[in-house]
């Protein structure tokens, strides 16, 4: 005689498992059966940024927040963030892009922050020469949270960046041209140049109508509060939409006019590139360093052009969904080229090599 033998599916035995349980438990409750131990689902690091109280005297009245990656590597790297009007750092924070490449890269975001007790919008006072002028205002205040990074977390001299949006660009702008030594290079996105307003009337029609200064005059208005031979000038990319309702594209050729005198640079030595979002100037130093990149967005209206990496992002106020992102491009144009340099300097250098045991 033969017998067959048949296997149940591992789907019906976990089944007529779990009934004989419920039969039991039914049954004889005092035998109640332990339930077996949850496994929680691994979550990724949370990009949580933190309110730095005290830093300094504080004479523009602002928040110093912060991120910290919980892998950092060397050198170690700044990055200051200037949220734009009606924005938060936290809602820059969560929807530039900037925190997933912190965490990832392993760099510190420091963002200050205005409060409405100076600026009913959120805007930083970019306009106000009290709050741009050289050690005073605001300027100093962003100025007193960078050393107070820089303290903290041994961030190297020279790996010091800062990107800005909107009256966050003007003010970071303003950090560029005040504290020329300060950064290595900045991006200002839907800026405006230093010097082009004086109060909050001749900012709205600036930001609507441009100014009209000769470029001799805008490098100038810099060069007064900048001064001469103060070490190398930072590398600047600018970036405006053509369909930007709210700040005139024509404040970006301000701020071009003003770079390339800062600089020492003829407009017609750029190099064209094109991209998907348009035509991109660039000017270049003799070792092919770039100086200036000017970006003008074909359709971009007033916003941070940012990439979306998951399906389930929230939206944040004046972030742009598209193609290309402006943090990431600063990155990889600005901040990782120059991060890699000096990591091989340090890998070459005596001190390294005396320190591996090398002679």
């Amino acid at each position: 005689m033969r017998f067959k033998f048949s296997m149940s599916p591992l789907s019906a035995i976990l089944r007529s498992q779990k009934r004989l349980r419920r039969r039991i438990e039914k049954a004889m409750p005092q035998f109640r059966l332990p339930e077996a131990p949850k496994v929680p689902k691994p979550r990724a690091p949370r990009s949580v940024l933190v309110h730095v109280p005290a830093f300094g005297s504080n004479p523009g009245r602002l928040r110093m927040l912060e991120y910290v990656p919980p892998v950092r590597r060397e050198p170690q790297t700044l990055v200051v963030v200037l949220h734009g009007c009606l924005q938060t750092a936290e809602n820059y924070h969560r929807g530039s892009g900037w925190s997933r490449m912190a965490r990832d890269k392993g760099f510190v975001l420091l963002y200050p922050e205005q409060v409405q007790a100076n600026n009913h919008n959120l805007c930083f006072n970019w306009f106000r020469p009290s709050m741009v002028a050289r050690d005073r205002g605001e300027l100093m205040s962003i100025r007193q949270m960078i050393e107070h990074s820089v303290e903290r977390h041994g961030i190297a001299r020279d790996r010091i960046f800062i990107q800005g949006l909107s009256a966050g660009g003007a003010m970071a702008n303003a950090l560029l041209v005040t504290y020329p030594d300060l950064f290595a290079a900045g991006q200002v996105v839907g800026g405006l140049p230093y010097g082009a307003a004086r109060d909050a009337m001749s900012a709205m029609s600036v930001m609507k109508s441009g100014s009209r200064r000769s470029r001799e005059e805008w490098g100038d208005l810099a060069r007064a509060v900048g001064g001469e031979g103060k070490g190398t000038r930072p590398a600047v990319s600018i970036w405006q939409g053509r369909a930007d309702r709210v700040v005139s594209p024509l404040n970006a050729e301000a701020l071009l006019s003003q770079w390339l005198q800062l600089h020492g640079l003829d407009e017609k030595s750029a190099a064209r590139e094109t991209g998907v979002e348009g035509d991109v100037l660039i000017w270049r130093d003799g070792n092919g360093k770039t100086l200036i990149e000017y970006r003008l967005l074909e359709g971009l209206d007033h916003g941070l052009p940012v990439i979306v990496r998951h399906a389930n992002h929230k939206r944040q106020p004046y972030m742009i969904e598209g193609a290309i992102g402006a943090p990431q491009q600063f990155y990889e144009t600005f901040i990782r080229q120059r991060v890699q340099a000096a990591g091989r300097q340090s890998i070459s250098s005596p001190r390294s090599k005396r320190r591996s045991g090398q002679s």
